[in-house]
């Protein structure tokens, strides 16, 4: 490199420094207002009606809040939509929501997945369903639904074997002061109702 060059080169760069030192600093912008993501209209008092699971031994956990999709699964063994979380679940499993084109289009979780994260709470008259190893586990209390697709284990509960739409086993999962009441016959109306078609 010339002598020229040289001094040319830490020269340019103070030139550079002086320049910006000079000029006036940005007005300051007006802090961002924070804005809250839009969520699917729900209502407090209405709550989550229904919500599905479905755990196949490959690991996933696919959950649905729509019957349409959730049928669609248990009669194809996929969905046509679906927000994937890896390492999301339980135990760090991944789960897969089953979402509707109005989610998408409305970019928003779904009912699911507003269930699965607690952003939408049950209604009074809730009923879950999971499918797991050739069971259907139906539910009536979210939080038992939540800790049994955690853990798996259920403490107390009632079984009819083979009665499902393909003579699957159906598991009415109960706590200590729900069994005493007996069978809860309402869960086996509701399961009836939405799998007749099935049969």
């Amino acid at each position: 490199m010339t002598f020229t060059l040289r001094l040319a080169l830490p020269a340019a760069a103070l030139s550079l420094l002086a320049a910006c030192a000079t000029q006036a600093p940005p007005a300051a912008s007006p802090a961002p207002t924070a804005t809250k993501a839009t969520v699917a209209p729900t209502t407090a008092a209405a709550g989550a009606g229904e919500f599905f699971v479905v755990m196949p031994e490959s690991g996933r956990i696919y959950v649905f809040g729509d019957t349409k999709n959730y049928k669609d699964f248990l009669a194809h063994g996929e969905v046509t939509l679906t927000r994937t979380q890896i390492g999301a679940g339980p135990g760090g499993r991944t789960l897969v929501y089953g979402i509707t084109k109005p989610d998408v289009k409305a970019n928003v979780p779904s009912i699911g997945e507003q269930i699965m994260t607690g952003s939408l709470a049950p209604s009074a008259n809730f009923y879950g369903e999971v499918m797991k190893n050739g069971r259907f586990y139906l539910f009536g209390d979210l939080k038992e639904m939540k800790d049994f697709v955690a853990h798996g284990e259920v403490a107390y509960g009632y079984t009819d074997i083979g009665v499902g739409p393909k003579g699957e086993s159906l598991v009415y999962v109960m706590n200590k002061a729900s069994y005493k009441k007996g069978k809860p016959m309402d869960r086996l109306g509701h399961f009836k109702s939405l799998h007749e078609a099935a049969k």
